[in-house]
């Protein structure tokens, strides 16, 4: 039985960076033929990034993939690696799609191509095409209707990408029909909570599916409010884990796989799905095998409380580097929802790139001012206060505003400030809402939602406080100082905007309002399911409502890292003049 050494790139890209991705495929590239390598595959759409958008429908960035790509293949071979087969993602176009309505103008690809001996050697697009929550591959791209079949070291390699396996049919029956001995699946599938736990159990049924050794090559790092774990898997064709590698960790994962021999009457033409068989042959003879087999490791899961956080430290880490920022700005209220977010952006960026400010009104609580003040001490961010009662009073005594404009004032006041010093000082300003917030619009616009990125806007109130907790544990379990004052995390939550106030004046236990907003926002319940499910009649009509009417505040609200399966923005997509509403 041939043993083939697979390199499993688990990289990170970034959109539009032609000459970095490609520069990363190459240093990898170089690193698995250390290692002995047959074959090395990169993730989904590698060479531009992903997801690129309407990227994809501009013929000049179409156009310059392309050139990357030979320029890729060219380069492989000049640095002495052109032997060395090399999967990688990248966007085409079709030739022989005819312009037609409801087609994206150009017939842009979701492509992947096989490099070798300097040049692309095979060349195959993503069959399936997800529609569905962030995903626009309809609009973006025309489908492949190939089952491309690589043959490396006398094994047989199915090829496909990420949306082939999660769809039933296609590529993955097609793999056995085309008695493949190795199913390598190339992916850019971002994370959501609990994400792992399925995709193992996709890859374990898919490999079983398919009749052969089954591997996930996933993406690592983040592009804009999305997240990728990496969480590459490998499973045998009874779907028994032969190798895992670390989430939200760049790497490479290189393993022996003893594999079946290619039949040499592996049928062509036509098989599942109408797909049509492409079979390149690089090598037939077997690799002599050269000491121990390679394992390639099975990394360690998180719990869901460290994967979640990691997610939100990737996903803010990479927005801030990619767009060219080196320091970040955090308004520093005492509150637990700053404080989470001050945490996570130490952890992303470091604390000596993080700028936190306390603005007190004359509301503003001694213990919240000493909260800001002892969450710097023990993270050594930078911190100063701006006290805002000079501005407050000037407008006042202009407009003498009373109620909620007054109390929206102040949070004004303190966006502005905040954007002032972005402005004059170059950070970047991080708001601090979450998810509860969000969906029943208790935020100020151009106040507390100022900002260019929110870390955790796809994070529920009751989640703030069991990651903030996690995040002291971590701290003390490793011996170090934890990051966020106790008395952050136990105090009652308030905006401090008047005397005395805390959020329950307004708002229902977040422990009962998060569970209605998960029904409703996250799984599209109506009313009275979630009547039914327990909960009050008029709290649930009274919440409801509020979600509806702050659909305009939400869509000017920044970007942030999606956890959920259903995060606002691209997940959930509702119109802001409506009148349907929802009657418990």
């Amino acid at each position: 039985m041939p043993r083939l050494r697979l390199a499993l790139n688990q990289t990170d890209a970034t959109v539009g960076d032609l000459a970095g991705n490609a520069e990363s495929v190459v240093r990898w590239t170089r690193h698995a033929a250390g290692q002995g390598a047959h074959l090395v595959a990169f993730p989904e759409m590698m060479l531009t990034g992903y997801p690129v958008e309407d990227l994809a429908l501009r013929p000049s960035f179409v156009e310059a993939s392309r050139a990357a790509l030979a320029s890729l293949a060219t380069r492989l071979a000049e640095e002495g690696l052109g032997e060395l087969p090399v999967v990688v993602g990248y966007l085409d176009r079709s030739a022989t799609a005819r312009p037609r309505y409801g087609q994206p103008a150009g017939a842009p690809q979701n492509a992947v191509a096989v490099l070798y001996g300097g040049e692309p050697v095979l060349t195959f697009a993503k069959h399936h095409l997800p529609n569905y929550g962030v995903f626009d591959e309809f609009r973006h791209f025309v489908p492949g209707d190939t089952m491309p079949v690589v043959r490396v070291r006398g094994v047989d390699v199915a090829l496909a990408v990420c949306e082939d396996l999660w769809q039933d049919g296609g590529r993955v029956p097609a793999a056995r029909s085309a008695r493949a001995g190795l199913l390598l699946s190339v992916n850019a599938s971002p994370y959501e909570r609990d994400k792992d736990d399925t995709r193992l159990e996709l890859v374990r049924r898919r490999a079983r599916e398919a009749g052969c050794t089954t591997a996930y090559l996933a993406m690592t790092g983040g592009q804009d409010e999305l997240v990728f774990d990496g969480d590459s898997i490998v499973v045998d064709r009874d779907g028994e884990v032969v190798a895992r590698a670390p989430q939200f960790t760049e790497g490479c994962v290189v393993l022996d796989l003893d594999l079946p021999s290619a039949d040499t009457d592996a049928p062509a033409g036509v098989v599942d799905d109408g797909l049509l068989v492409d079979r390149v042959v690089l090598s037939e003879e077997p690799a002599p095998a050269h000491g121990p087999a390679l394992s390639g490791g099975h990394a360690e899961r998180l719990d869901d409380d460290e994967e979640v956080y990691s997610a939100l430290v990737v996903g803010l880490r990479a927005y801030v580097a990619k767009n060219g920022f080196r320091s970040v700005l955090v308004g520093l209220s005492g509150g637990i929802d700053s404080a989470l977010v001050a945490a996570i952006a130490c952890d992303a960026v470091g604390a000596e790139h993080v700028h936190g400010v306390s603005m007190p009104s004359k509301y503003s609580s001694r213990h919240s001012l000493e909260d800001a003040a002892e969450m710097a001490r023990r993270t050594g961010l930078h911190h100063r206060t701006v006290a805002i009662e000079p501005m407050f009073d000037a407008y006042m005594d202009a407009l003498g505003l009373t109620g909620l404009a007054e109390e929206n004032l102040q949070s004004r006041l303190r966006g502005t400030l905040l954007m002032a010093l972005s402005n004059q000082e170059g950070h970047l300003v991080l708001a601090p809402g979450n998810k509860s917030e969000l969906a029943v619009g208790y935020s100020t616009l151009y106040g507390d939602s100022v900002g260019a990125y929110g870390p955790i806007k796809d994070v529920y109130k009751t989640s703030v406080f069991r990651l903030a907790a996690w995040r002291n544990r971590a701290a003390g379990a490793r011996g170090q100082v934890p990051p966020i004052p106790e008395n952050s995390i136990t105090k009652p939550p308030s905006a401090e905007l008047r005397p005395g106030q805390v959020d329950t004046d307004s708002l229902p236990d977040y422990p009962v309002l998060d569970a209605i907003l998960e029904l409703y926002v996250d799984r599209d319940r109506g009313a009275d399911e979630i009547v039914a499910a327990g909960y009050d009649r008029e709290l649930v009509t009274r919440t409801l409502r509020m979600v509806d009417t702050a659909e305009y505040k939400r869509r000017q609200y920044p970007p942030g890292t999606k956890i959920s399966p259903k995060g606002f923005g691209k997940d959930r997509r509702l119109p802001i003049t409506n009148r349907w509403q929802e009657r418990g």
